[in-house]
């Protein structure tokens, strides 16, 4: 009798190999290649890619990625290794593998490992609470790729999103719970990766399930002032909003004095969370007249979160 052996795949977006110019070009030119990501006709975006954004971007990045940077290499690599641990040991009898969207570990030389290892079924789980074009449907194309001309294709699942799952929700809850027992707030800002508006013209989700797990947070928070904002806007055109950098630099002129930012959209820190929100976005903040502002990290390795992806594979 065949005895079925699970695997799961845990994916997060990415990271170059080290902090430098040569491999943070290698790491984008991957990245901003896909039509996933750059919905532009190829002609048009390109020669901009190729001439001006890789360019000038890779060195204005590397130096960012230094200031983050740990000896294990990046934080988002380091917390998305540690989760796909955490999950293994919770659950022994699978193959828990993790690999990256752009970069290394890939997804296909990850499933292929996999496959060497005796598995039956897969269960892909994005790292992503809410589904995007942008991110999730990539994950899917590369899967897919990876079984197109194959003789035997095991049973596939992949999770599209879990924005609206309890343990995710509460968690994130006991999270803002917790700071409001330390100290008063006039505001809590929930902030997300932004995305195109005319990738939600095509009916892309994101937008939806971004504004439905903000609700659902709310409430079990109770009563509180609270919006929601956009952040990570990258080159021209219409992006969601309202953006969270003019939001914060906004906030002290209305009498917002004391803020808690979360991130509900990052299950683990990276660029966008450690730099652009606690660095970034706490300085504009305080430089127009805020006082506090406090920034709730993402999960990181907490065991709590382990759980959560454990229920979310049991339950599919």
């Amino acid at each position: 009798m065949l005895l079925l052996k699970k695997g799961i795949l845990l994916v997060n977006l990415g990271t170059p190999e080290s902090p430098t110019p040569e491999a943070v070009k290698k790491y984008l030119a991957e990245f901003l290649s896909d039509r996933r990501v750059i919905n532009w006709p190829r002609s048009l975006w390109l020669p901009i890619l190729h001439g001006i954004v890789l360019q000038v971007r890779p060195k204005k990045s590397a130096r960012t990625y230094k200031k983050i940077w740990r000896e294990e290499g990046s934080p988002l690599w380091i917390y998305t290794k540690k989760q796909a641990e955490l999950l293994q040991l919770c659950m022994p009898n699978t193959i828990v593998r993790f690999a990256m969207t752009y970069g290394r570990p890939g997804i296909q030389e990850t499933i292929y490992e996999m496959k060497q290892a005796g598995m039956t079924e897969l269960f892909v789980l994005p790292l992503y609470p809410q589904y995007s074009e942008t991110t999730v449907a990539p994950i899917c194309d590369q899967v897919s790729q990876v079984y197109k001309s194959a003789a035997e294709i095991p049973d596939i699942k992949i999770s599209s999103s879990f924005y609206d799952h309890e343990g995710y929700l509460q968690l994130l809850a006991n999270n803002i719970k917790h700071r409001l027992t330390e100290k008063s707030f006039d505001m809590i800002l929930f902030s997300y990766h932004g995305i195109p508006v005319s990738t939600i013209e095509r009916g892309d989700p994101y937008e939806e399930q971004c504004k439905i797990t903000t609700q659902k947070v709310m409430e079990r928070i109770g009563d509180h002032p609270y919006t929601h904002s956009y952040q990570s806007k990258f080159g021209p055109g219409q992006w969601l909003t309202p953006m969270t950098c003019e939001t914060l630099k906004a906030f002290p002129s209305h009498n917002i004095k004391k803020v808690l930012v979360i991130t509900p959209g990052f299950v683990a820190d990276c660029l966008e969370t450690i730099e652009e929100i606690d660095e970034e976005n706490r300085t504009y903040f305080m430089e127009n007249g805020g006082e506090v502002f406090e920034y709730i990290q993402p999960f990181n390795e907490s065991t709590e979160f382990t759980e959560i992806l454990q229920s979310i594979i049991e339950t599919k």
